[in-house]
């Protein structure tokens, strides 16, 4: 990344205790869990579900006894079924029709909205299907009982209403699997303790952890829950954050390391200042983006609308054509089959199949420390053909350390350069402001206020120092400008690998100074892991060609762009997306345009707000190789999408086709009752196929 300052707005978080956040998290994953999108918009709340089904299934319980199946009667030991006495054929009547309004309701209601919005889908075709039931039912019970009672229409009030209690059932089936999926981010809310010990002055207080401020700080014993997010002031020990991050080993944690408010401390004791509580705390972050992704929509999701869609017309033609085909059989028949073709096509596990793995997927990443904010990209991933990266902070460590420094003024020597620099660097935390800072308190230079301060975007930063105007600025700001450098002393420092910025004082350059970067420690093996997966990487940064060039070299990247300012690196990613598409990596800063750009943007590092704003995923380790574990799971997540659609969906091309009675001519015709085994079997393995769902 280019040397510059950015100015960063950093979100203004108020103050939450710590049963708000719990009610603030709980009360997300309530919605997240309890809400569910039964057709356009229709909602069902869990507590609502369960009772519905239960209420249903006592009232199914003796129209199943009462009324008879596909017209057969059974014996179960003496006991003869159906069970038949005087107005037993009523209570049949009233309880299918409760049964049908009570517990066909969230159908009927969610069929209403389709229909409303002209996109007639999942709740159309099964309302569609229990209306008709219910409706020939009516019709056979009025012939029976009072137009023809010497003859025999037969009924679908045991269909009807096992359909109603089984689509009821697959729900709850849905309700109960998107809640396990979830389980691992309640654990999260769950880990914060209820108390911190926190000092005051000398002493020490258990304080609620609703009452601790940013500022504070806060004790932290062996083998205890660390309360809040927050920086090591003083001791030292091994934090595990396995439970929080997904990451299995131990971290060493010192004065200066940042704590995740929910890790293990370990046999040290430290003492932590807070830095986010409530709202503003790692675990609050990890909460909302996996909301947000459960929550959005995919193009996957439309996709299976749209098969539901298909669905729909597809049954309701060769439903209308199967009444018309049979009609010279009788009414009852014509009518039985057209029942049986809409019974069969109600693709209630068509709807469980996208939200069930996305659910599943999502929740996989985020305890394994990949967010993923926007679960499109999961879709998105499996077309991806470049993976465009920025330098600094994603392939190398963002460490920087000053490794020359020079003075090309008669009045200032290299430590006044290395001093002025710092100066204006004292306010940025930019890895290379870092590194110039660290340097200059390593040979106790006095940094000295400067006014004035702004970033000068893809080239530095700009300010005054005892008034006088003075730059930081890189060789091609120079050059631009044509203002007059040591190109031999670049040549030499920027051929080695380090990143070259000059201070500018009135259009001339008073001093250079070199900073080198480390190459993370996986990024070589990520490289070449990439390029075995069949995607092609790509180095963009805002470092000079030379630097660039060592840099890719070392990683083995074939593809690599130096000198970039940020639209320059927009207009690469935009001349890439020509040619394939695109995921970009960088560090929410500078990147963000391109991160918003990219066909998937992937921020390295959690917590900040434009990686938040502007990715749809963000790496919690900052580790590069976790793009293969992102790009693993994605390929997996798809695999089971497209599973789940078929078996929510694939077996209609046969089932309607031997409902409407095409074999009738052999021998075999399809009930309406094993059209509804057929639905349920499809809905129940849908939702075990997702929750198989995993990563390794």
């Amino acid at each position: 990344m280019n040397h510059k300052q950015m100015n960063e707005e950093h979100m203004d978080h108020s103050k939450m205790d710590h049963s708000q956040m719990h009610h603030e998290m709980s009360g997300h994953q309530h919605d997240m869990h309890d809400m569910h999108d039964m057709g356009d918009g229709h909602m069902m709340h869990m507590g609502n579900l369960k009772q519905l089904f239960w209420v249903s299934l006592i009232a199914t319980i003796p129209i199943l006894l009462l009324s008879p199946f596909m017209g057969m009667d059974f014996r179960i030991g003496d006991l003869k079924l159906p069970i038949s006495f005087t107005g037993s054929d009523y209570i049949v009547l009233i309880l299918a029709t409760f049964l049908f309004f009570y517990g066909g309701k969230p159908f009927l209601a969610g069929a209403v909205s389709e229909l409303k919005s002209k996109a007639p889908a999942m709740m159309t075709l099964i309302a569609m299907g229990i209306t008709v039931a219910y409706g020939y039912s009516l019709y056979a019970f009025i012939m029976n009982q009072w137009i023809n009672p010497s003859g025999h229409v037969m009924d679908f009030f045991w269909e009807l209403a096992t359909l109603i209690v089984i689509m009821l059932l697959g729900h709850w089936v849905e309700m109960n699997s998107v809640m396990a999926a979830g389980s691992a981010v309640e654990k999260m809310v769950a880990l914060l303790p209820s108390q911190a010990h926190v000092l005051h002055g000398d002493h020490v207080m258990d304080m609620d952890l609703s009452d601790v401020e940013v500022g504070q700080t806060v004790r932290v014993l062996a083998g205890e829950q660390i309360p809040t997010d927050g920086d090591v002031v003083s001791g030292s020990t091994k934090v595990n954050e396995s439970l929080v991050t997904g990451e299995a080993r131990l971290i060493d944690k010192k004065e200066g390391s940042q704590v995740i408010g929910g890790a293990v401390n370990g046999d040290g004791v430290i003492e932590v200042k807070v830095t986010g509580t409530g709202e503003s705390g790692y675990l609050s972050q990890v909460m909302k983006l996996v909301s947000d992704a459960q929550k959005s929509k995919s193009k996957a999701e439309s996709l299976a609308d749209k098969v539901a869609s298909w669905l729909f017309y597809a049954a309701l033609i060769v439903g209308v054509i199967a009444f018309v085909a049979w009609l010279p059989q009788g009414l009852d028949v014509a009518f039985e089959r057209m029942v049986t073709v809409f019974i069969i096509a109600c693709p209630h596990a068509l709807g469980l199949a996208i939200p069930l793995v996305v659910a599943r997927s999502t929740s996989i990443a985020a305890t394994n420390g990949l967010l993923v904010r926007n679960r499109q990209s999961i879709e998105e991933a499996k077309k991806v053909k470049y993976v465009l990266m920025d330098k600094t902070g994603t392939l190398t460590e963002g460490k920087f350390t000053v490794n020359a420094v020079k003075s090309y003024a008669d009045d200032l020597n290299q430590d006044d350069i290395l001093a002025l620099m710092a100066s204006l660097e004292d306010h940025s935390d930019h890895p290379l402001a870092t590194g110039i800072k660290a340097a200059a308190k390593k040979l106790k230079q006095t940094i000295k206020t400067a006014h004035d301060v702004s970033a000068q975007k893809g080239i530095g930063l700009t300010g005054t120092i005892e008034g006088q105007k003075y730059q930081i600025v890189n060789a091609s700001y120079l050059k631009q400008k044509e203002i007059k450098f040591d190109t031999n002393d670049f040549e030499k420092w920027s051929t080695a690998g380090n990143s070259v910025s000059f201070l500018v004082r009135e259009n001339q350059v008073l001093g250079g100074l070199a900073e080198g970067d480390q190459i993370k420690e996986n990024a070589v093996s990520f490289i070449k892991e990439l390029k075995q997966l069949g995607y092609i990487p790509v180095m963009l940064t805002g470092d000079n060609q030379q630097t660039a060039q060592k840099i890719a070299a070392s990683l083995q990247i074939d593809e690599w762009h130096g000198e970039l300012l940020p639209e320059d690196k927009l207009k690469a990613l935009e001349k890439y997306q020509e040619q394939g598409k695109v995921i970009m990596v960088g560090d929410g800063i500078n990147d963000a345009p391109s991160l918003a750009k990219a066909n998937i943007g992937i921020a390295i590092g959690a917590g900040t707000d434009v990686a938040i704003d502007s990715a749809d995923v963000v790496l919690v380790h900052s580790d590069p190789s976790d793009i293969l574990n992102f790009l693993k799971l994605a390929q997996a997540t798809n695999a089971k999408m497209v599973q789940n659609l078929w078996w929510g969906a694939g077996y209609n091309l046969f089932a309607i086709p031997l409902a409407a009675g095409i074999l009738a001519p052999i021998g075999f015709v399809l009930s309406p009752a094993v059209g509804a085994v057929l639905m349920s079997l499809s809905t129940v393995i849908v939702a075990l196929n997702a929750l198989a769902l995993k990563i390794k």
